[in-house]
């Protein structure tokens, strides 16, 4: 997010500006912690040289952040290039999103297990928070629609000292054909090293919550993602990016929290110049995309905004990890 958000305001920069002035960035690291997150919230609502907020990454941060967004005398416009839990929909008219809803990931990845995977039984092993909870249900509501079966319903928590004897009912049960795993990296880490460990070979489906799990090494080979952005996105815009963070980043590959992030700083950008400096002007700018201004054509695809601050028709790609990569299998 961090080196996304510095290339855009670089290159917004090095091109006059907005309206003639330069785009400066007030850095804060919430640490995925609500109550920092308020913190945070409150500085930056309250500063008046700040005209919007990018962030926050995760929704257990971002849903309390935009209440404090949204209040007050002065509320700010915040984009989210990552939160997806349902709760931030319609919390209020100043918070934004650019990135799919948890929802979304569940009904890709139901399809993908059920069409492509060809599984018509499935084990869902997920964190019991709103992100958890949320892609079990979507999931289940598909996968089920289409005749599957899930064997498994396993709610866990990150600080949960074993997870083993999920692993164990799974394997000893032998009913499972894949297995769906909605949690956060760390977590998911000790997951896929026990199944490995273990031998326990069925295909094992994710979303992008899961990203950097690829620097685990060999234990992540394999493992389908849901993921709202892919490299391999064939658009000019997303060719554009990944020339410039190539260059700006060698050796470094953007996620959707980078192309996200990416596409918020110019939607920001597009906004003011557009419709004027004021948090109101960026608000109606944002909203106005669609309705008198043409749709924002970013990295992470066509931008319009709804009147819950969410993206109508956004789509959901899968892809797999490959020697560290994540590789398209499917584009929609």
């Amino acid at each position: 997010m961090l080196h996304a958000a510095q290339l855009a305001v670089r290159e917004i920069n090095a091109r006059g500006g907005v309206r003639g002035r330069p785009l400066e960035l007030l850095i804060r690291d919430d640490s995925a912690s609500p109550s920092r997150a308020v913190a945070i919230a409150v500085e930056l609502r309250d500063d008046p040289r700040v005209v919007a907020v990018v962030g926050h990454l995760t929704s257990g941060a971002t849903l309390p952040a935009a209440v404090v967004y949204n209040q007050g005398s002065r509320p700010v416009v915040n984009i989210t290039p990552s939160a997806s839990t349902t709760a931030l929909t319609g919390i209020g008219p100043y918070t934004f999103r650019v990135c799919a809803r948890e929802d979304l990931h569940g009904t890709a990845l139901a399809e993908w297990a059920y069409a492509r995977i060809g599984a018509r039984s499935v084990a869902v092993v997920y964190t019991n928070d709103d992100r958890g909870r949320g892609v079990l249900t979507t999931f289940a509501a598909e996968f089920t629609r289409r005749g599957g079966t899930l064997t498994e319903r396993d709610p866990v928590l990150p600080e949960m000292p074993d997870i083993a004897p999920y692993l164990e009912r799974i394997r000893r049960r032998a009913q499972a054909q894949a297995i769906v795993l909605s949690a956060p990296p760390a977590l998911a880490a000790r997951f896929l090293r026990l199944a490995r460990e273990r031998r326990l070979r069925l295909p094992m489906l994710s979303t992008d919550a899961i990203s950097g799990i690829q620097t685990e090494g060999d234990i992540a080979e394999g493992l389908y993602i849901s993921s709202e952005y892919l490299s391999e996105i064939a658009t000019p815009a997303n060719a554009a990016f990944l020339r410039a963070y190539s260059a700006a980043y060698p050796g470094e590959i953007p996620d959707h929290r980078g192309a996200g992030t990416y596409d918020a700083l110019r939607l920001i950008a597009g906004a003011i110049e557009d419709a004027g400096t004021s948090r109101r002007d960026v608000r109606d700018g944002l909203l106005r995309l669609g309705r008198g201004r043409d749709a924002f054509e970013g990295v992470t695809g066509r931008i319009t905004f709804d009147g819950q601050g969410e993206v109508p028709g956004k789509r959901v790609h899968v892809g797999v990890l490959r020697g560290g990569r994540l590789i398209a299998v499917r584009i929609w």
